[in-house]
């Protein structure tokens, strides 16, 4: 009798039976195919204890809208754009509060110090990869400046973000453009998130196989709040791999630091982006992105010398949104007081943000595909026998 796993998707309760992922061997017994592209949670990789929402997604905060562009032309442009609006309307007039942080900081986050000086993000979220962050700050110009109400608009504060995607892209021919950009903001929807090869992770790498896109949603119980947490990362980073505090990457014989196989260095970069519908200060969002890093070493990563680890959070809470209105000085002191969620309630929040992003990152490795690119091919990370080590 086959085995059976439940997954969830989208609200859904599918019963799939491994005989639909795997083939028979010699012996008769099914193995689960390494080319198979599924989510974490699908082959019961359950990270955590707090549930997930219905897509178990970034877009599971209500408002936040998701959208790639991915550049894949002939032997060697392996790249794209990433891009997350907080809302659908003008997020220059009605900006969000949002807090930044930076585990390592070698790599290219525009916009950061401003997020740090007014806790406020006035675009949408860009990733890209390291040498096209000056095409991503004029798309998102461009877009922001077009916007109905921007005519008088003098200052853009473009948030981009960047991972190095250098060996599977020639990413010194600089082949994403500000129109790329502009496009997949375009594009952005609610609703499912394209995870691994897809955008910004197109030519990504993790741990020695192929990185990508992934997300992961966190939902609190109503007597925490109710509040949603949702990440969506782009993994390109390396170590010693551990899925769910399961040493991987020693059992499949790839990982930093290996005494008998040169394996290289483990530099790189991750960007974590962390959505909330709880209504947060800057100064809270802060912390929130602080902890969303903590996901990162969980999957093997010590934060490399060469890497660019960063974090940027933000609400989307309407009553702590930044509005002109909520913006301009109010002499009289009579102005709308903000209800922000307290510091005592931050700690179930805390637990979210670690767990999904754990799991985007797992969702990021599971969903990509082997990839031949620039400089070479990077492979899948072999499923088969990732679930042998993780039953043993």
């Amino acid at each position: 009798m086959s085995s059976r796993i439940a997954v969830s998707r989208s609200g859904f309760l599918i019963l799939a039976l491994l005989v639909a992922f795997s083939a028979p061997d010699a012996s008769g017994a099914m193995q689960v195919h390494d080319s198979l592209q599924v989510r974490a949670r699908d082959v019961g990789i359950r990270p955590g204890v707090l549930p997930v929402g219905p897509l178990n997604a970034i877009t599971d905060v209500e408002g936040v809208r998701v959208g790639h562009v991915t550049l894949m032309e002939g032997d060697s442009v392996r790249t794209g754009v990433t891009v997350i609006l907080p809302h659908g309307g003008n997020l220059y007039a009605d900006k969000v509060p949002a807090g930044f942080s930076a585990a390592n900081a070698f790599g290219k986050f525009a916009g950061s110090t401003q997020i740090r000086e007014l806790g406020e993000i006035e675009t949408p979220i860009v990733l890209t990869n390291t040498l096209s962050v000056p095409q991503g700050m004029e798309g998102v110009i461009d877009w922001t400046l077009k916007q109905p109400g921007n005519g008088n608009v003098r200052s853009v504060n473009a948030v981009v973000g960047e991972t190095n995607d250098g060996f599977l892209n020639d990413i010194r021919g600089r082949h994403v453009r500000a129109h790329h950009v502009v496009e997949a903001i375009e594009a952005a929807r609610p609703g499912p998130v394209g995870e691994g090869a897809v955008g910004a992770g197109t030519g990504t790498v993790s741990f020695g196989w192929k990185g990508g896109i992934g997300t992961s949603s966190r939902r609190l119980p109503e007597a925490l709040g109710g509040w949603t947490v949702g990440v969506l990362v782009q993994t390109n980073y390396g170590g010693v791999l551990q899925i769910d505090g399961v040493r991987v990457g020693e059992a499949l014989g790839q990982f930093y630091l290996d005494r008998f196989v040169d394996r290289g260095d483990a530099d790189g970069s991750v960007i974590v982006v962390v959505a909330t519908n709880a209504p947060l200060s800057d100064r809270n969002l802060e912390r929130l992105a602080h902890r969303a890093l903590y996901g990162v070493p969980r999957s093997g990563s010590p934060a490399t010398n060469g890497s660019g680890d960063y974090a940027v959070a933000f609400s989307t809470h309407e009553g702590v949104r930044r509005t002109p209105e909520r913006r301009a000085p109010d002499p009289s002191g009579d102005g709308a007081t903000l209800r922000e969620w307290p510091n005592d309630g931050m700690s179930p929040l805390f637990q979210a943000a670690v767990e999904a992003s754990e799991e985007a990152i797992y969702n990021a490795l599971f969903m990509a595909e082997t990839m031949t690119g620039h400089r070479g091919t990077v492979q899948k990370l072999p499923l088969r026998q990732v679930l042998d080590v993780m039953g043993r």
